[in-house]
This record gives C-alpha cells, structure tokens and sequence, in this order.
C-alpha cells in the first residue's frame, strides 16, 4: 500500500469530488481512480461506493478514513523532525537544575542520554525555581527540571517526575535531631537556611513563608555545600526534598520528615519546556529523566 494512495482517498473523501481532488494533487482524474481501486482490491474491501456519477463511502470506507488521516498527520511529523535532526550537524540541548537538587537522577540522565545522542551538545546551568523560570521564559535554556510553585501553564510542557517528601537537616547536637519527624510549627524558633543569591532572596522567603508555612526567621547561602556548613555550625536547619537518590546526611547531621499539620510535607519536581518549541530532543531527554527517577 503507498502512502500516495492514503493521500488521494483522503482528499477525494475531504473534497467529495475525485475532480478536485485530482486538482489539488496535480494529477488526472482517471488516475485517481485508478489508484483508488488498487487501493480497495490491495485491502479486499469496498472503500467508495460508485452510483453513476456519485460516490457514497462504505463503513469500511470512513473507517480507513479516519485512520488514514491520522497516521498521515503521524508521517508528516516524523519526516519534519527527521529533516531538522538531520540538517543539524551540531545539535544544543540547554538544561537548568535546581541549585539544591543533588541527586544522582540527572548526572546518570545526562550520560545515557550523551552516549546515545552523541551530536547533541549540553549546555547546564543551576539556579532557584524563579531564575530558571525567567531563563525558560527568555528561551536561554530549553528544558529545566525544577519544583512547581504555581499553576501549571498551557504555553509549557509539565512532565511531572517525581513527588518527593521534604525533610530538614539539622544538627546532631541540636535537641530537635533525636526526634523521628518534626512539625513546621515546632520549628518557628530555629532559623531556616536557604539556598539563594542575594537577588532572589526575597522571593525564596516569601514562597518558604507564605507557601509552605515556615515561621522562623531565615538565613541564605550561595550554594548546598555552603547551607550544609552552617547546618554542621548549628545555625539553623535546611529542608530538603529527597527527589530520587541522595546520598546520606554530611557527618554530625541529622535529616528528619517534615511534617505539616501531621501529614507529610510533598513537593512535585517537574520537566518543564515551552510546548511552541518543543522538539525531539527535549522529549526523549524528559523521558530519560523520568526512568532515572522511577
């Protein structure tokens, strides 16, 4: 059966005339017709019902209709992804992270996803959820996995990955470590430690403040190495979501659940790329993503 074939019976069935459609394909009329019923002999079913001058579609007919249609569409975006893939000799990916993210999940992403797109170059960066928000925005990264603070959006792709519970590390000689779990409440008096540049400050406190219900007052770091050393100095506690592997807590640190109003405190850590630019790379890489994290 020839895709050609699929094409005429779709036009003739869309334009209710074999004159038209032979028109729009550049073609005799007879020879859609004759196309037609090759195509009906190949299935061994009536597609067109002749009736002198007219025509009525078979069940059989609008069946292979619709289904044609569809698998028409399918084709036609398979040779433009091919075309655009293949007329690139160097391919960019540019990915964003979260800067308190640190499990294993995107470095091993990363590596399968190198070693079977080689031609596809990777550019990474890091931030809080509202740099990298902006950069998407600006299209300076394509895909970013970071956490969901607001709705999610129609313009974006919101490939859900994982739902991790959130914990704090504190440190071990500080009274609240020999608790098994730990209430947002309870912890208005010890200061929170967040991860932020001096720009985003403000808007990672009131989302800790106002969002998630911290109380306390709070202390930034630039980075989770430099969080984590003020944790071991018992300043104050960082929560963390265990979003896929983590290694264990650094030496003399405790990490607890984190609970709110009894219940387990959860985030939901997303893909995220602008649906308009979406392209086969992003998917396949989201979908590399998601099997590291599951």
């Amino acid at each position: 059966m020839l895709f050609k074939q699929m094409n005429y019976f779709v036009s003739v069935i869309e334009k209710n005339s074999f004159t038209e459609a032979a028109e729009e394909s550049f073609v005799s009329q007879s020879a859609i017709s004759q196309q037609i019923r090759l195509l009906e002999e190949e299935l061994g079913v009536e597609l067109l019902h002749r009736q002198h001058r007219k025509f009525f579609v078979t069940p059989a007919g609008d069946y292979f209709y619709r289904e044609a249609k569809r698998l028409l569409a399918d084709i036609d975006a398979v040779i433009t992804e091919t075309k655009r893939v293949g007329g690139d000799s160097e391919t960019q990916l540019n990915l964003g992270y979260l800067r308190v993210y640190s499990g294993q999940e995107l470095h091993q992403a990363i590596a399968e996803f190198s070693e079977t797109y080689p031609e596809v170059s990777i550019n990474i960066i890091n931030g809080t959820h509202e740099e990298l928000y902006q950069e998407l925005r600006q299209n300076t990264v394509d895909v970013i996995l970071s956490d969901q603070r607001r709705a999610f959006s129609a313009e974006y792709i919101n490939y859900e990955l994982i739902q991790p519970k959130v914990y704090i590390e504190i440190a071990s000689r500080n009274p609240f470590s020999k608790k098994e779990k730990v209430e947002i409440e309870a912890l208005k008096n010890i200061p929170c430690i967040l991860v932020a540049s001096t720009e985003q400050q403000p808007l990672e406190e009131d989302f800790y403040r106002n969002t998630l219900g911290f109380n306390g007052t709070f202390l930034f770091a630039e980075s989770l190495e430099e969080a984590r050393l003020m944790v071991i100095g018992n300043r104050g506690f960082l929560p963390i979501e265990i979003a896929g592997t983590l290694t264990g807590p650094p030496v003399s640190v405790k990490r607890l659940p984190l609970l709110k109003n009894d219940e387990a405190l959860i985030r939901n850590y997303c893909a995220f790329w602008k649906k308009k630019r979406t392209n086969y790379y992003m998917e396949e890489f989201a979908r590399v993503l998601h099997k590291f994290f599951n």
